[in-house]
């Protein structure tokens, strides 16, 4: 389903790609070798690999489509945006690679667009992404010439919006960012797309314009505001800090931002006549152990905030933009695609396309057991891994419950699947992590294909 729509010039190259797509699924953390386990399918992976008609975009943009076709009229949905990189390493020698991290590794960066249902938390699929290459070395110039460049990094996130589009007739398209683009252009381009936007914003000090008229910063904009409620959040220890439970003051306003003085092309060709209107809401923590530990979020958005209830369902949005720290998680633990060693950057492109899309599905299954866990596993999962599951799994003691198929349900099927990775199930033990959940599909497939091969008949 995910790969039969691509079009890489002959229907041979098309069966293949589906071919190594369910081995790599197979074993999402093995190797190349591993996951072909012959030197023919190696070999013709390869060459896969290795042909000018195979690009990142020509694996992945049938998915895209598919993505972006998701919902009707009344539907609401989540276009979670980030960058990760993909890190070689500084010692690999593939060629056409860029320096990533603080240019002492190889590699090139992410940028991903995942949508998501913010009512039922599913992941639909991936809505776009692009790769993005670091030059080698920075062009010299003032600061505000490279805000003219439109080959600067932070470009990419408006490129992205472009690539996903508008959304279909009467749905609402929300691009979730975090401060990486709360930049102008990325507020113009998604209104220009017709999309939504929530946006935490990244400089307090900017110039923004009250309903009154008056040009004041974010920041006093916001002070002048009253406390409209109070909410807790849960603050997770680091290796700086304790875990603590923050007091959040909820403040929210309109506002319109101004065209900045220093512009680019784009903008002076594509910005709208008058100031973009749009609402800020501010959680600000009310008593911090210090000064630089406070909790402060502020969230530009396209939605009208004229409640306390509109103003919690931004902050929600916001929140669920986790989910795409999640799918990289997926993509490079999961699928360890940064342990991949293809000789040139084009070879590594191409694999990091299809394991984008297997990691879509990994992160999907294990999501839906952490949203809806009384569903039916066999609604979700296919029905032979759920019968099999149930067999292999089956307790030992005579105290131990009886594992149905029909019924088993999919919080249940995920604890038996990293059950067979190693995860013991006790209380103190937490969920099974990415690692333990790919050992044990790893070994659910294995025995399904001795299943398969124990079915067949000679002669």
């Amino acid at each position: 389903m995910e790969f039969s729509e691509c079009e890489l010039g002959d229907k041979r190259r098309t069966q293949r790609l589906i071919s190594t797509a369910a081995k790599t699924l197979a074993w999402p953390d093995g190797s190349s070798t591993k996951q072909t386990e012959t030197w023919a399918d190696c070999k013709a992976l390869y060459r896969l690999m290795d042909c000018d008609d195979v690009s990142f975009q020509a694996i992945t943009t049938p998915h895209y489509e598919r993505t972006r076709r998701n919902g009707d009229a009344g539907s609401v949905r989540l276009i979670l945006n980030d960058t990760t990189e993909i890190n070689y390493g500084g010692k690999r020698r593939a060629k056409g690679l860029g320096p990533v991290g603080r240019n002492t590794g190889r590699g090139f960066f992410l940028h991903s667009a995942l949508m998501r249902d913010p009512d039922s938390k599913q992941v639909i699929g991936l809505a776009g992404q692009e790769l993005l290459y670091r030059p080698k070395k920075k062009k010299p110039g003032a600061k505000n010439a490279r805000r003219r460049d439109p080959q600067r990094e932070q470009a990419v996130w408006g490129r992205l919006i472009d690539q996903v589009g508008s959304p279909p007739p009467g749905a609402t398209w929300l691009h979730v960012c975090d401060r990486g683009a709360d930049d102008y252009e990325v507020f113009c381009r998604a209104y220009r797309q017709g999309c939504g936007w929530v946006i935490r914003a990244c400089r307090l000090n900017r110039q923004v314009i009250s309903p009154t008229g008056e040009r004041i910063t974010l920041k006093e904009h916001l002070a002048a505001q009253p406390v409209r409620g109070l909410q807790t959040l849960d603050v997770p220890a680091t290796a700086k800090r304790s875990a603590r439970t923050a007091q959040l003051e909820l403040r929210f306003a309109p506002l319109s931002l101004p065209q900045p003085k220093v512009t680019n092309a784009w903008i002076r060709e594509h910005a709208p006549g008058e100031p973009l209107a749009m609402w800020a809401v501010e959680l600000l923590e009310v008593h911090p152990p210090t000064e630089k530990e406070r909790v402060r979020w502020v969230l530009l958005t396209s939605q009208p905030v004229e409640t306390v209830e509109q103003a919690q369902q931004i902050v929600d949005y916001y929140a669920q933009r986790w989910a795409i720290e999640e799918y990289h998680k997926a993509l490079k633990t999961g699928c360890q695609v940064e342990a991949r060693y293809y000789r040139e950057a084009e070879r590594l492109e191409r694999i990091t396309g299809l394991l984008s899309i297997v990691a879509v599905q990994l992160l999907r299954l294990r999501n839906l057991a952490d949203e809806q866990p009384d569903a039916i596993a066999a609604d979700v999962a296919p029905k032979k891994w759920v019968e099999t599951i149930a067999k292999v799994r089956q307790g030992k003691s005579p105290r131990s419950p009886r594992l149905d198929a029909t019924t088993m349900t999919l919080a249940d099927f995920i604890k038996h699947l990293g059950g067979l990775g190693g995860h013991l199930g006790r209380k103190c033990d937490g969920r099974p992590g990415w690692q333990t959940l790919w050992c044990g599909l790893e070994k659910l497939l294995l025995i399904l294909r001795g299943c398969d091969l124990a079915e067949k008949k000679c002669g």
